[in-house]
């Protein structure tokens, strides 16, 4: 369905602007199961009092008035977000933009709730969650209509080619935003906000500053995001977020691994992927030394 849908100018253009805006493209049956299951978490959140791990609330949240923030993971929460990702049209989508197969790292819905949903800072991903290329990929889906009151997303074309910044506060804290000596460099005119009808779709490079504003409007603005790099680049351990990301995270998606990659342009085949299962016994290690190592 992709390969025909996603044109080899949309790829080009990705190159080159680092990200894509398709409005109306997920098929509506995919749009209700998706709308459909956030709707479960949002009755779900009416018995709760504070945020946890699943479901980080904002202030204000009441069960007569639910307020989420953000639903955690919702691959490894809901099996119509688990399809959208791994099988059907987000996963077909990723390996067609990295030329497949494609390794799963996580997703996450912001909801950036009615008359008050919180400004996210202008920013990049992969300070977050650092990886062994630049190869890894955000693809969202609005779950309802966005205009620009709502708060819809920004990027920066042509930025995902620019610097990385340093996303700490001058005392050492993480602040997960550009400083605003930084933001200042930047050409904020040419912001495209992402804005479209329910099932609009959004592609954006782990280097794209990108980020949005309050939503003001009267309406949520549900944002179902999945991330996703090539198969041979690697998150990196003990960084951000990776290593949280849930366990689905890691997944190959569209073929399998050969646990080949590059690190400073030096190319090998590490071992199998042993996190799961464990490691060999060490006597397949020390039975195939030489005798005298």
């Amino acid at each position: 369905m992709l390969k025909n849908w996603l044109s080899d100018t949309d790829l080009a253009s990705y190159a080159e602007r680092g990200y894509l805006h398709f409005e109306s493209a997920v098929p509506d049956e995919t749009l209700v199961e998706l709308q459909t299951a956030a709707a479960e978490f949002v009755e779900a959140s009416r018995s709760m009092e504070e945020s946890g791990k699943i479901l980080d609330l904002e202030p204000g949240h009441s069960p007569e008035a639910p307020r989420i923030r953000r639903l955690n993971s919702p691959v490894d929460r809901h099996p119509a977000f688990y399809s959208f990702a791994i099988e059907g049209f987000a996963a077909q989508l990723a390996c067609r933009l990295l030329g497949g197969p494609v390794r799963f790292h996580h997703s996450k819905l912001n909801f950036k709730w009615s008359h008050g949903g919180e400004e996210i800072r202008w920013h990049q991903d992969i300070q977050f969650w650092p990886h062994t290329d630049f190869s890894p990929l955000t693809i969202g889906v609005y779950l309802e209509d966005v205009t620009d009151s709502m708060g819809p997303m920004g990027v920066l074309p042509g930025s995902q080619l620019g610097p990385l910044y340093d996303q700490y506060l001058p005392d050492g804290s993480w602040a997960g935003a550009i400083s605003d000596t930084n933001v200042e460099e930047l050409n904020l005119k040419d912001i495209v906000w992402l804005t479209g009808p329910a099932g609009s779709v959004t592609v954006h490079n782990c280097c794209m500053v990108h980020g949005s504003l309050p939503n003001d409007s009267d309406s949520g603005r549900p944002l179902l995001l999945q991330t996703y790099s090539r198969a041979d680049s690697y998150p990196i351990a003990h960084i951000g977020a990776n290593g949280v990301t849930g366990p689905t995270s890691g997944t190959i998606i569209g073929g399998s691994s050969s646990q080949a990659l590059s690190i400073e342009g030096r190319k090998f085949v590490g071992a199998p992927d042993w996190s799961r299962a464990g490691a060999p016994t060490t006597s397949a290690f020390f039975g195939s030394r030489q005798k005298g190592n």
